[in-house]
């Protein structure tokens, strides 16, 4: 897109799918790599500087039928960049799903 800085992470081994992030050019931003244990499949993440600090904003997309070990990566991304300043955008599959990655979030939230 025209204007814009694209930040993807596509699916591996599979056609189709991944996430992709766009972020106009005129915001300085560049894509950051999570600790090992928070590393998922489908979520890319960048800082936006804004002045004399940073914003995480992250895109993230959780099957339906994510693995025991892949939603244990998701929260441990969601309680990594939630230590500071974030925006977390996404398919949670929440209606699915309502164990850990739910308490994570809704404290998360509550926090706000």
């Amino acid at each position: 897109m025209t204007g814009y800085v694209m930040f993807r992470k596509d699916r591996l081994g599979r056609r189709g799918g991944g996430v992709i992030l766009y972020i106009k050019e005129s915001i300085q931003a560049y894509e950051i790599k999570l600790e090992k244990e928070a590393e998922c499949e489908e979520a890319v993440w960048c800082n936006i500087v804004t002045g004399n600090s940073t914003l995480i904003v992250g895109l993230l997309y959780r099957s339906p039928s994510i693995s025991i070990d892949e939603n244990e990566k998701v929260q441990n991304a969601i309680k990594e960049v939630s230590k500071r300043d974030c925006i977390i955008m996404g398919d949670f599959n929440m209606g699915v799903y309502s164990g850990n990655l739910y308490s994570v979030l809704g404290e998360r939230i509550k926090n706000f």
